[in-house]
């Protein structure tokens, strides 16, 4: 099992950067493909990116695309997403999210474990 806390959220004006960093603790983390989720008020939750368990292939929703860029570093027990040029549709509560089963999925039926979220605004 493990645990998962997001940090890094907060309100931005439109063009800004923001890192959102996901600590894990429990079991070892390189056994875990990671995604980050994003959901916005009166939408259903969605797929942004994800990574692989050794970090050498990463995979990116269609809206973030040339923007978003998530990296992992499983010394540290950490995954981050770096989240340039931000708009205001961008706006959500972001999650960090992990699976033990197979490589990056794009559904978040398809991951066990979630942390809390924390939430992104983007003011125009």
């Amino acid at each position: 099992q493990v645990q998962l806390v997001e940090s890094g959220g907060g309100l931005v004006q439109a063009g800004s950067s923001l890192r959102l960093s996901c600590a894990a603790s429990g079991r070892a983390f390189s056994n875990y493909a990671m995604g980050w989720f994003r959901q916005a008020p009166g939408k259903e939750r969605e797929f942004v990116a994800g990574i692989s368990k050794t970090g050498s292939n990463t995979y990116y929703g269609d809206s973030v695309k040339g923007r978003f860029t998530i990296s992992r570093d499983n010394a540290a027990n950490t995954v981050n997403l770096e989240m340039n040029d931000l708009k205001p549709e961008d706006t959500a509560l972001y999650y960090c999210a992990a699976r033990d089963v197979g490589n990056v999925a794009w559904f978040p039926v398809q991951y066990s474990y979630w942390g809390q979220g924390t939430h992104v605004t983007v003011s125009s």
